[in-house]
């Protein structure tokens, strides 16, 4: 198992655009990405974090090249960011 966490550092008044963008794209993921086993959006203070379970890191790393993510969700987002987002990939051990 696999999870790829990405914090997004999004304004407040953007944030529900954001929220827009992860639902339009939240079944999507689940159904027809390879390995993806679940997808929450988790809201702070500071930033945005969506966090993706896959089956495995080959997975999370396959699905940050697909045209879901890059054509679809990045392009989505792009307009909504205050700064480069911070992309990471854990083993579950």
């Amino acid at each position: 198992m696999a999870y790829l966490q990405i914090t997004l550092q999004i304004a407040a008044e953007n944030r529900r655009a954001a929220v827009g963008v992860y639902q339009k794209y939240k079944e999507t993921f689940l159904t027809e990405v390879a390995g993806a086993t679940s997808k929450e959006l988790l809201i702070r203070d500071d930033d945005v974090q969506v966090l993706h379970g896959f089956n495995s890191v080959d997975d999370a790393t396959a699905y940050l090249e697909s045209a879901l993510f890059n054509d679809d969700v990045v392009t989505g987002l792009k307009p909504l960011l205050a700064a480069a987002p911070d992309i990471r990939i854990y083993a579950v051990v």
